[in-house]
């Protein structure tokens, strides 16, 4: 069998330090690998991989706001374009197709003898911001076979192959068996992620919060985030990555996830159980679906339930939060699952 994963191209894949897409394509690319899979990845050129690499975009678009010149940034959506058009001029090569860039592909769907499955990456929040996009989804799905992240990711009229939770490499994650003394929000700092609440949060509970991530809006970090920072209550790290990213999961007395948004999935939230640091999110978009109440974490309705939920933490054992990752969100169960679509989309092309 021999697979293309076209991956997004806003980061490196995989990314440094932020970047969910291409992280994805980049455990998936490796476990498949592993496996014995001809596998070739589609991502930026300055990606890494042990599978084979075809790229055309130097580096991410956004990796280039924030460490480059900012040309590669300006022509973002043509980057974007040159980047989906060279996986699928080469089409033909390949006996299946695994789109990561969302709808943009879509559109060479018809136009092509390959099937393609596609990841859903964005989920309701998509939708819920643009109907056009819920008629492109549903137009091309004779053309495309769709797979939600959560099942709270779904749309009720878009059909879906199934339903398949990210993994992630547990090798990768250091377990700390002891709970530390701060809590921690990882990832995005914006609005969606529920970072003002989460200052909020820690404010009440009386507790240091540390926020490691990419500032994805400046007004909001400067209105709402810049204000609190102190290094005593609030200290902001910038993006992490690699051995500090592992340090800071690890360490943390709780991850703090009170998003403003129908959150599909949620790397950050698997990453912080498998390191053994339990999780208070909010009850929106899959958290109910991840975090099991009791075992590895809470889901609560407001600010107050999670500080509530904070103060009977104790009572997790934090040997179970990576236990509950490894019965459900590694990276073997992950690429099994997605073999077995590619083998089910395969053979009924193949009987049709």
């Amino acid at each position: 069998m021999k697979v293309a994963i076209l991956s997004a191209c806003a980061w490196r894949t995989p990314p440094l330090a932020y970047g969910p897409w291409e992280l994805f394509s980049s455990i998936l690319t490796e476990g498949l690998h592993r496996k014995g899979i001809d596998v070739t990845l589609f991502a930026t050129k300055d990606s890494q991989t042990a599978a084979k690499l075809e790229g055309v975009v130097p580096m991410g678009f956004e990796q280039d706001k924030f460490q480059g010149t900012g040309e590669i940034e300006k022509e973002s959506v043509a980057w974007l374009e040159y980047h989906v058009a060279n996986c699928l001029e080469q089409a033909g090569k390949f006996d299946i197709i695994h789109n990561n860039v969302n709808f943009l592909p879509l559109f060479y769907t018809p136009l092509i003898s390959t099937p393609m499955i596609t990841t859903m990456h964005t989920g309701t929040i998509e939708f819920d911001r643009s109907p056009l996009r819920v008629e492109i989804y549903k137009r091309y799905n004779p053309h495309t076979s769709y797979v939600s992240i959560s099942n709270a990711a779904r749309h009720a009229e878009i059909n879906y192959l199934d339903t398949v939770y990210h993994g992630i490499n547990m090798q990768e994650y250091n377990f700390q068996p002891n709970a530390g003394k701060y809590l921690l929000v990882f990832g995005r700092l914006d609005n969606d992620k529920g970072v003002a609440e989460a200052i909020e949060v820690a404010k009440k509970f009386g507790m240091k919060l540390v926020l490691a991530g990419i500032i994805s809006n400046q007004k909001y970090f400067d209105e709402k985030i810049q204000p609190h920072i102190d290094g005593e209550h609030v200290e902001y790290l910038g993006a992490v990555g690699g051995a500090k990213k592992q340090e800071v999961l690890a360490n943390a007395f709780a991850l703090l996830h009170m998003i403003n948004f129908k959150e599909p999935f949620g790397f950050s939230v698997v990453e912080a159980m498998a390191s053994g640091t339990p999780v208070v999110a909010l009850h929106k978009g899959s958290m109910a679906e991840i975090v099991e109440d009791g075992r590895s974490g809470y889901v609560v309705e407001t600010v107050d339930d999670a500080v509530a939920a904070l103060q009977k933490l104790g009572a997790i054992d934090r040997r179970e939060c990576r236990a509950a990752v490894e019965q459900r969100f590694t990276q073997e169960i992950m690429v099994d699952r997605y073999i077995a679509l590619y083998e089910r989309i395969l053979s009924t092309r193949n009987n049709s």
